[in-house]
């Protein structure tokens, strides 16, 4: 069975080499616009192949849901393997997209594998200098990445446009993304006949408050990044992270990596949103619990950091501001954004 790791180390050194050479943009300096009512959006499949014309649809219905009007990227139903499309045809999606002065806003329909393989052919001028919402999480997070590195303004870390979208998570990213607000996140209490809660628990693991510009995401996405020219700086930052059906060895793995490469050293906090599935199949005795590799790593860090539900691959994904100032409090197991993210 393919997976994001093995499909990660098949590709060649000569796509990273080819890449532009990197600009470092700092703290973004533009602001991509707040989604009005009506406004058009850009629908592109830049990872996994979409199973067919009729999510395509049910997708639309979706967007129209939200009051906007979707337009659908000439290559979303294509196929290439697992893919949705060749490289150079996923990656020239995203480029019309972001030249297209009708289309205010570009969502990802889903995610899988396949972002990191079209960095290379992004057009990064066209994309610096048209700032608009990019939306989606899980492979996305090579997009979110690679545009916090080289474009300098906000996207959205938050559901792909096919996700079921409750509630909560649809208030949360009206919030950000039509009314330019600055929400702060935390579990909503749960309602259990039990002495002491269980279900929506935050995990602190380093107390205390921090602020810095929210940079991260899918831990494996991210960490296979790691050399490459498309990791931004994370000097002061507060890193997010989050992962789905990684046995808690592999989790260890990939924070040991963030950890000798430097990056953990430099965050100034850390919060861990869902980390759903990350179980070992195995025997449990003798295992390292998912806590006790999150602590071990982030507890030593000397910075605060915590662990609870907000956003991953949950039904309640919460919307993330990539590249925007925000503080957290570990103990209260909180998220204030401090800026908006659109203008």
């Amino acid at each position: 069975m393919l997976t994001r790791r093995s499909a990660i180390g098949g590709i060649g050194a000569a796509a990273i080499l080819s890449a532009l050479p990197f600009q470092a943009t700092g703290q973004p300096k533009r602001k991509p616009p707040r989604l009005v009512p009506g406004d058009t959006v850009g629908l592109i499949a830049p990872a996994g192949f979409v199973a067919d014309r009729f999510g395509v649809e049910t997708v639309e219905e979706t967007v129209r849901a939200m009051g906007l009007a979707p337009k659908t990227a000439p290559h979303v139903l294509k196929r290439n393997g697992y893919l949705a499309g060749t490289d150079a045809e996923r990656a020239a999606d995203i480029n019309a997209m972001y030249a297209d002065d009708a289309v205010k806003a570009v969502f990802a329909i889903r995610g899988g594998w396949g972002c990191a393989r079209i960095l290379p052919y992004l057009d990064y001028e066209t994309i610096r200098g048209n700032p608009k919402l990019l939306v989606g999480s899980s492979d996305i997070t090579a997009l979110h990445l690679a545009f916090a590195a080289r474009a300098g303004f906000a996207t959205v870390h938050g559901p792909g446009v096919s996700a079921s979208w409750p509630d909560r998570t649809w208030q949360a990213f009206r919030t950000i993304a039509f009314e330019a607000a600055t929400p702060t996140y935390s579990l909503p209490e749960a309602r259990e006949d039990r002495l002491v809660q269980r279900l929506n628990r935050t995990t602190t693991f380093r107390p205390g408050t921090a602020r810095g510009r929210l940079l991260g995401g899918n831990l494996s996405v991210l960490s296979a990044l790691v050399g490459t020219p498309y990791l931004p700086d994370f000097s002061g930052a507060i890193l997010f992270l989050e992962d789905v059906n990684e046995a808690e060895y592999r989790i260890d793995r990939m924070l040991t990596q963030l950890a000798l490469a430097g990056v953990l050293g430099k965050v100034s906090g850390v919060v861990f949103g869902a980390c759903t599935n990350c179980s070992n199949p195995g025997p449990s005795y003798g295992n390292f619990t998912i806590y006790e590799v999150l602590d071990h790593h982030l507890g030593a860090l000397g910075v605060p950091a915590f662990q609870a539900d907000l956003f991953g691959h949950i039904a309640g994904n919460l919307s993330l501001p990539v590249g925007m100032e925000a503080e957290i409090d570990a103990e209260a197991g909180s998220i204030r954004m401090l800026e908006p993210a659109v203008g």
